[in-house]
């Protein structure tokens, strides 16, 4: 415990954790100190582990029930809440809060590197709750009013190949559409963030060119770059970021080299607004 490091990165989000062997049990005291280090900074990155997929699940059973399964994307063999995040399948070069499609989107979301390319395919973690005090008061007043749509048919990058098309219709093929607050209160923080993403279509009340230029407006403050924390990713690494209150951005760079990472999802709770008000399903086909 006493070679635990946990190193801010940046000045809004985002540390680097020295001194833990995520291959061993870890004691409930780390465990509650890496628990309140995530509410801190929003993201934590490993260096230099070397887990398995069963280890990567221990770890994110830490922060809380893992996820059975993800509603479209592909899973590891035997291991259903293991995900194969391939560039092969798609490339998520747009900023989005996992699976904020649902009325129960994730808690948060671990990645570990499994196959890197030899160049690009960082990933980049966005602080909401910056983002919402970047905000000036009169924008604000109105952000806190407003609610969103947020679908699995949003803006879904295109790879242009055969495999990439099928996924692609795949993830689409069901509808799925929750609508959310724009500002979410963070259950265990209390502290606001703009929840929205690529996958906040529209907002509610509004026409999709209507909604548009808003949402934009609020996605600029929090992919502001003192916002951001971009990793460039080494063997051996592991991240864990809180999708309550971030949204990340896989960089689509690295040309027709493979990246794989493995991601392990912990269940979340239904998102909550200044008001109290609840999240609720707008239309999810059977």
């Amino acid at each position: 415990m006493s070679d635990v490091d946990i190193r801010q990165i940046g000045g809004r989000i985002g540390a680097e954790v020295t001194g833990v062997d995520l291959s061993r049990e870890l004691p409930d005291q780390l465990v509650t100190q890496l628990r309140q280090a995530l509410l801190d900074h929003k993201v934590l990155f490993f260096r230099n582990q070397d887990i398995t997929d069963e280890e990567q699940l221990t770890f994110a059973g830490h922060f809380g029930p893992l996820t059975d399964v993800h509603p479209m994307m592909r899973t590891v063999e035997d291991k259903p809440q293991v995900i194969t995040v391939d560039g092969e399948d798609q490339r998520a070069n747009h900023w989005h809060t996992d699976i904020s499609f649902t009325t129960r989107p994730s808690l948060g979301t671990t990645l570990r590197a499994v196959i890197l390319p030899p160049y690009g395919g960082d990933t980049m973690v966005a602080n909401g709750a910056a983002g919402y005090r970047d905000l000036p008061a009169e924008l604000r007043e109105i952000a806190d009013r407003l609610w969103a749509v947020h679908t699995n048919r949003a803006e879904q990058p295109r790879l242009g190949t055969e495999r990439g098309d099928e996924v692609r219709r795949k993830f689409m093929a069901e509808k799925f559409e929750a609508a959310h607050p724009v500002v979410r209160v963070h259950p265990e923080s209390g502290e606001p963030a703009l929840f929205l993403g690529g996958f906040a279509q529209r907002l509610v009340g509004m026409t999709l060119r209507e909604s548009r230029p808003i949402i934009d407006v609020l996605q600029s403050y929090v992919r502001r770059p003192e916002n951001v924390a971009r990793w460039t990713w080494r063997p051996g690494d592991v991240l864990i970021f809180d999708n309550r209150n971030t949204q990340h951005y896989a960089v689509n760079d690295y040309d027709g080299h493979k990246r794989l990472l493995n991601r392990v999802s912990i269940t979340g709770d239904v998102p909550v607004g200044l008001d109290g008000r609840r999240s609720y399903v707008v239309e999810e086909d059977e």
